[in-house]
């Protein structure tokens, strides 16, 4: 195991921050996979998921059992991590600009066909070492103006070339479940089963550019773009978030289990040596598209009728909302059928606020698809 600490730009007088990055492998296969744990800095599971791998992948590396190159970054964001006001963790947005951490990283694509002119021929190989040397070209040259925009650069800069990204998530109070590129379903059906997810939510675009999706998406719009003039394989990066249920659902025992499914899917994938094992889907994939975010009309007390992990029928029951000034009830039913797979932790509510998740199998939204 190597380790390399990157330094920040100091965003105030006397102040720096580092980033840790742990690389394991024998680096013989020219492949790489890149796992990073709670960009949104607040949520915690991945943080002690990536305590588990580290244990797992530094024993794997110790007897040669990584034939490429794994980089894992346990905790993807030491700004959010330090911003701590009254006792509440503030780590999904930056307090400085109130941009989520999670978003606005930079898309690629539009450069990338123009730099790639005249660099790309009949070998896919070849094209897809020409997209990675474009991106890295592109990634340096941009100046970043702040420190979250320097990190931001770093972990696009540390995840760019590899052929799988994981990003570890969670979710408020939710059941497990993924975000992946439509493209890329089938290819992540496998993990989808190792963890026991409840909802594979795909998309083409989700919308503001999430970390996942700056470095998957480029392949299957470039694969698009250049059709057969040139062989662009639209799953050069395999990339996805994974969340690791609510924001308690800390423990060893769910940590165990879920650094052992990553480590099944990075052998499934061949980047670590062995077999994988057999595993049997949980959900079948759903459009992000077909979410419905269960939305607040009204501020007041909510009483939810529904759980992560409950399936529920279009029409019914998935929470109440009582209005402590006029004592008015309003309830709020699905108008999807699907999995209820993640809600809010907040019992009372403003207006405007989304309370829960339902992943529905019809596509019916179109926009910016993810929260805030």
């Amino acid at each position: 195991m190597r380790t390399q600490f990157h330094d920040l730009p100091a965003a105030s007088a006397g102040t720096t921050r580092r980033l840790r990055s742990l690389h394991f492998g024998r680096g013989e296969s020219g492949r790489k996979a890149y796992l990073q744990a709670a960009l949104h800095a607040d949520e915690v599971p991945p943080l002690l998921v990536a305590q588990a791998l580290i244990e797992r992948l530094a024993k794997l590396d110790a007897v040669g059992a990584i034939p490429g190159e794994i980089v894992l970054v346990p905790m993807a964001n030491p700004i959010g991590l330090a911003q701590d006001l009254q006792g509440s963790a503030l780590g999904r947005f930056d307090l400085g600009t109130g941009v989520n951490f999670n978003r606005q990283f930079r898309h690629l694509t539009p450069t990338l066909i123009q730099r790639l002119d005249g660099r790309l021929g009949p070998d896919a190989a070849h094209n897809a070492r020409a997209i990675r040397h474009c991106s890295h070209e592109l990634l340096a040259a941009w100046q970043p103006t702040t420190e979250t925009e320097a990190l931001k650069r770093l972990l696009q800069m540390l995840a760019h070339d590899a052929e799988l990204v994981l990003d570890l998530h969670c979710d408020n109070q939710a059941v497990m479940h993924l975000y992946a590129g439509t493209a890329q379903t089938d290819a992540f059906a496998p993990l989808a089963a190792y963890l026991g997810a409840q909802a594979l939510l795909t998309s083409e675009v989700s919308g503001d550019e999430p970390f996942d999706e700056s470095v998957g998406r480029v392949w299957w719009e470039l694969a698009a773009h250049f059709g057969e003039r040139f062989p662009i394989d639209p799953l050069g990066c395999l990339a996805a978030t994974v969340e690791l249920r609510g924001e308690t659902d800390v423990g060893y025992d769910l940590a165990e289990h879920d650094a052992d499914a990553l480590l099944a899917f990075l052998q499934h994938l061949g980047h670590v040596d062995g077999s994988a094992p057999a595993a049997a889907p949980a959900c079948a994939a759903t459009p992000l598209e077909g979410v419905e975010p269960v939305t607040a009309p009204v501020a007041g007390i909510v009483v939810f009728a529904k759980a992560p992990g409950d399936w529920v029928e279009a029409g019914e029951l998935v929470a109440e909302i009582i209005d402590p000034l006029t004592d008015e009830i309003t309830a709020l039913h699905a108008t999807v059928t699907g999995r209820c797979f993640a809600r809010t932790a907040r019992r009372y509510a403003t207006r405007g606020m989304r309370l829960a998740k339902i992943a529905g199998a019809r596509p019916y939204r179109s926009g910016k698809l993810l929260s805030m």
